[in-house]
């Protein structure tokens, strides 16, 4: 074997400390941490301790636990565990002779238990899916355990390269984490790889799209979009860049020589996108290997021994040291010299390789990221699909080539954050959709708004004249106009998600997560799969359903757990432990910052916007203390894993009187930031008369107030602070409380009515009599005549704070949520479903009542078998009506036609 660069030969520590290792003949047990267990069985005793692909770390800190052991049995105990192990007798581990309870939840695990309440995890790729594709199970579990087979993995041989194990016959990882899901993902990413800083450029706009752009085409765009105002951060250009007419036997999708005709300097293109601020990548297909068209092809030829004068291409083999080497000396480096940032690996390769058991796509990954890390002025990233377990430490995850379809965009809230479940936070999805669609303003627009509050924001579409994202030319000013502010709302994210990036690296925590980690408690975090934590301060719940035609309204239900919740737009306050159905138009966005939330964005700006700014806007919300640590670093090094880097303390104190903000002095290289600062404080939900005093450095400022009344956010605006200075500033009142106590009911109520298609007759003459509706909502029933089904739902959700949501296409093909906030009796349900098949009822179900506080109703699950198939449907008819008072109902239903 040539000798693997050194790069390539990671400093593994795979050998766990012999204190946390218990042996029973055959067996041995790893106390990896107090939450997690490796199990082992050979039936030779023969044990790994080289790394795995996944599991690279079991050198830890040794768990408190206690074991007792006789001949032929073993007990081990941690605070959280119990594992019970009699010997095998030659047997390996069987549920008849090895168990673990779990004492947070009561579970006791054996050898086989399915994971039935396994809450999924991620997939390797969107492509040919419309919506829903189903997701691998993660490590997540409201049993509160999971179990990783390791024994097929591949292990790292002492020149750092993959190849088989011969032993042990079981290897596993038991994670009994209860529902402390924060702890299973610390533990896994401690033993496995944590989460890498991305640069801090990959947070900002992407812009990529399968087009034969030529140099001036390309340059001429991105001069647009400055023109226009909407900041970009990525440039990436796709195949094209590359020869894809090859008069061989190549088909032109892999290629590694830029095509001069639409080209001609491409020195000078990349250039001119660093010049704009820009990073870059280049689009690879490397399947085909090097065929004889190549610029680099007699090097490559030789380099594998081969006589470029035959002309067959050089097969592309990730498995083969000697090809490795000359893949990245020969055909990326000439190129990284030229300037560019990162490959997008956009794999064909198939599952299967020259090495039995290995997915090639995993080491494509592996190895790409490793090549980049030899560089220390620059952090290491790729642009891939996922490649199974481990892959947390491979950023970014490119999903595929979606549908621009709404079934598309409703589905990808709820994969993106249950991949969190596996620790892959870092998905990149086409916003937009690659392909299909039919050209949908709104969709688009709605995908943008989703991508702008999620890992990654890349706009990207394939070839076609009317696949076209640019948007200035999607023929309408409105979409244009929220497509501007929405693109430049991210740049000014991106203080607070560096922030969040930091927390991954460090506390294996992604950006977007599942309701159900900071509530796991709570039922209805489980059930409300289209929103999701954003960061410690925010939860999302993009639109993802269009417009209804008579409300001319898109509709969002969310669920706020406990306590006070702001919509962060407009103010408004929301009540905790409830339900909501929220309508909003176009430039409406579901964002909302919980009570005390610190929220440190950049200004927003036409273009620019991604290094450490010159002025912070920090947003406040009322309600509760808190404190926020802004990260901040260089940015694309990697001296940050040397500890260079600049935190700086935000703190929140309240009263209901008095509000007090202080912002400590930066911590850590201050060189890293600028020397003095711009700062404007937003406080939110604030009453208009209140007394400010700002000091820096102890001494009183002078500051330019306004107050909003129509969001009732107060702006102290005009703070300078330098590098080394502190702030304090204080609100207060002599009323009862700071907060605004406004209610917004009424005003919703109207801003609803503005929107409906509905007679202007009706909508005056119950903006006329609004203030009896508010006491009585029963007054409107003498205009529901005149209404449509969606009209009267907006209202009587919104009177009544009670209503249905049906989601579908999650881990749940069909969920359908009831919700009554006021538990008023008067608003009852009934729900019927039916199964057909074959000509015949198989079954039928009714239920009535009064509407909880919350259900969550998922039809029967029917399994049928038909000789040895065995398939699960649901039900072919189903139907949920809530009825308000006798006056309407609401309703949700689904008929599949059956012969």
């Amino acid at each position: 074997m040539q000798a693997i660069p050194e790069h390539f030969r990671l400093d593994f520590k795979p050998v766990a400390a012999r204190e946390a290792i218990v042996r029973l003949g055959n067996a041995r047990f790893t106390l990896l941490t107090d939450r997690l267990i490796r199990l082992e069985y050979d039936a030779e005793g023969c044990f790994e301790d080289r790394a795995s692909q996944t599991f690279w770390y079991r050198q830890q800190p040794v768990p408190a636990f206690t074991f007792s052991r006789t001949e032929s049995s073993l007990d081990i105990e941690t605070p959280y565990l119990h594992l019970h192990y009699q010997s095998a007798n030659g047997d390996g581990f069987t549920p008849d002779n090895l168990s673990i309870h779990v004492k947070a939840t009561d579970t006791t695990w054996h050898p086989g238990d399915t994971p039935s309440d396994n809450l999924k995890g991620t997939t390797r790729t969107l492509d040919f899916c419309n919506g829903y594709a189903p997701l691998d199970n993660g490590l997540i579990s409201r049993a509160g355990w999971a179990v990783v087979d390791d024994s097929p993995a591949l292990v790292f041989n002492d020149e750092g390269w993959l190849e088989a194990r011969e032993t042990p016959e079981s290897d596993w990882y038991f994670f009994g984490y209860g529902h402390d899901y924060a702890a299973c993902l610390q533990d896994y990413c401690a033993i496995s790889g944590s989460i890498p800083m991305i640069p801090r450029w990959a947070l900002g706009n992407w812009w990529s799209r399968y087009w034969a752009y030529t140099q001036k085409e390309l340059t001429t765009l991105v001069n647009d979009f400055e023109a226009h105002d909407i900041p970009l951060s990525v440039c990436i250009v796709d195949m094209d860049w590359h020869i894809t007419k090859t008069g061989n036997t190549s088909t032109g999708w892999t290629g590694y020589t830029w095509n001069r005709e639409l080209f001609p300097d491409p020195e000078g293109l990349v250039d001119f996108l660093h010049d704009k601020g820009l990073r870059t990548a280049l689009n690879l297909h490397p399947a085909e290997g090097i065929h004889p068209h190549e610029q680099h092809y007699a090097e490559m030829a030789r380099r594998m021994g081969a006589d470029p004068a035959s002309g067959q291409p050089v097969a592309f083999d990730i498995t083969d040291p000697t090809f490795v080497r000359a893949y990245f000396e020969v055909l990326h480096y000439p190129y990284e010299a030229m300037g560019i940032d990162f490959w997008w690996l956009d794999w064909q390769q198939g599952l299967t390789c020259r090495l039995d058991g290995l997915d090639p796509l995993w080491l494509i990954n592996h190895l790409h990221f490793h090549d980049m890390a030899r560089n220390h002025a620059r952090r290491p990233l790729i642009f891939s699909r996922w490649g199974d377990r481990g892959h947390q430490r491979y950023p970014i995850g490119f999903s595929g080539d979606s549908y621009a379809t709404w079934d598309s965009l409703r589905f990808q809230p709820y994969m993106t954050a249950t991949a969190s479940n596996i620790a892959y936070g870092w998905w990149s999805h086409d916003i937009g959709g690659h392909t299909s669609g039919d050209g949908d303003n709104e969709l688009f627009t709605r995908w943008v708004q989703f991508g702008v509050l999620s890992p990654i924001m890349r706009i990207h579409s394939t070839k076609g004249a009317f696949y076209d994202h640019r948007p200035w030319m999607l023929g309408d000013d409105e979409a244009a106009h929220v497509l501007r502010e929405t693109l430049q709302l991210r740049h000014a994210l991106i203080p607070y998600l560096y922030t969040m990036a930091w927390r991954a690296h460090r506390e294996s925590l992604p950006l977007m997560l599942p309701m159900y980690y900071t509530h796991p408690e709570a039922e209805a975090a489980y059930h409300c799969p289209q929103q999701y934590t954003f960061g410690t301060e925010l939860i999302a719940a993009p639109f993802t359903d269009p417009a209804d035609p008579d409300t001319r309204l898109a509709r969002q239900v969310v669920w706020l757990p406990q306590g006070d919740w702001f919509h962060f737009f407009t103010g408004e306050h929301f009540e905790g432990d409830r339900w909501h159905a929220v309508y909003g138009s176009l430039r409406d966005i579901p964002l909302f910052a919980r009570a005390g939330a610190i929220v440190p964005l950049g200004a927003q700006v036409g273009w620019g916007g991604v290094d450490n700014p010159d002025g912070l806007h920090v947003h406040l919300f009322p309600g509760a203390d808190n404190t926020f640590t802004l990260y901040e670093d260089a940015g694309e090094a990697d001296d940050y894993l040397d500890g260079r880097c600049c935190t700086t303390t935000m703190t929140q104190r309240w009263r209901e009187h008095r509000l007090e903000f202080t912002i400590d002095a930066p911590t850590g290289d201050l060189s890293l930031i600028p020397a003095e600062r711009a700062i404007c404080l937003h406080l939110h939900n604030l009453r208009p008369a209140v007394t400010v005093e700002v000091e820096v450095d102890g001494a009183p400022v002078a500051v330019t107030s306004a107050y909003d009344v129509q969001t009732e956010m107060l702006t102290l605006d005009g703070i300078r602070l330098g590098a080394g200075s502190t702030l304090r500033a204080v609100v207060r009142t002599d009323e009862a409380t700071l907060r605004s106590q406004r209610p917004r009911q009424r005003e919703t109520i109207l801003r609803l009515l503005k929107a409906f298609k509905l007679h202007i007759g009706v909508r005056n003459k119950i903006a006329d009599e609004l203030d009896a509706i508010l006491a009585d909502p029963d007054k409107l029933a003498s205009y529901l005549i005149a209404m449509t089904p969606s009209q009267t739902r907006a209202l009587f959700e919104t009177l009544y704070q009670a209503g249905l949501h049906h989601v579908a296409d999650t881990q749940q093909p069909t969920l359908l949520v009831m919700w009554n906030n006021r538990e008023d009796e008067r608003i009852t349900y009934r729900y019927n479903d039916i199964y057909l098949f074959f000509g015949f009822v198989q079954s039928a179900h009714h239920d009535q009542g009064v509407v909880p506080r919350f259900a969550a109703l998922t039809p029967e699950m029917i399994t049928w078998r038909h000789g040895a198939s065995e398939e699960h449907v649901h039900k072919t008819q189903w139907q949920l009506q809530v009825d308000y008072h006798n006056l309407v109902t609401s309703s949700e239903s689904y008929r599949e036609q059956t012969p």
